[in-house]
């Protein structure tokens, strides 16, 4: 009974960070942390591969597959291995009339829930300075360096 509580916590947390990366600026930590994490749950057979689907998003207009995984009552895809294109059953078009069922959790909750899960640590990103963009319309402000009242020009 534990391990399908589990497998459905984490299936949320994986929906949770799913969700976000769609929309995220920079979604790549978090597109690694759904990797890892389904990778896991494939090999501790928590989660399974049910086939292939075509891409609602082609690459350079070409039509590719993603593979279909299911965890628990929630349904991801992730990126093909070529044994996947190789022994998968391909199911056609995706779907579109299903949704996974709403969740109630924190993007922190899920990233906290999925990086125990894995193991994972993060790498702290090395500290740049930020380099500060200037438009060349930049005209800096003159407020503050002008001399009040203004001194009279000695020319006479």
């Amino acid at each position: 009974m534990k391990h399908d509580v589990e497998v459905e916590k984490l299936a949320q947390a994986l929906f949770v960070i799913n969700k976000h990366a769609k929309t995220a600026p920079d979604p790549k930590q978090l597109y690694q942390l759904k990797k890892q994490a389904i990778e896991k749950l494939l090999k501790e057979k928590k989660a399974s591969k049910k086939g292939l689907h075509f891409s609602d998003h082609p690459k350079l207009s070409n039509q590719h597959s993603t593979v279909f995984i299911k965890v628990g009552e929630y349904c991801f895809h992730i990126p093909p291995a070529k044994e996947d294109l190789k022994h998968l059953k391909h199911l056609g078009a995706l779907d579109q009339s299903y949704r996974n069922p709403p969740v109630k959790m924190s993007l922190s909750q899920a990233k906290r829930l999925i990086c125990q899960y894995i193991n994972w640590k993060q790498e702290k990103p090395k500290s740049t300075p930020a380099k500060k963009h200037r438009s060349s319309y930049y005209v800096p402000s003159s407020l503050g360096k002008m001399d009040w009242p203004p001194a009279r020009s000695k020319k006479k």
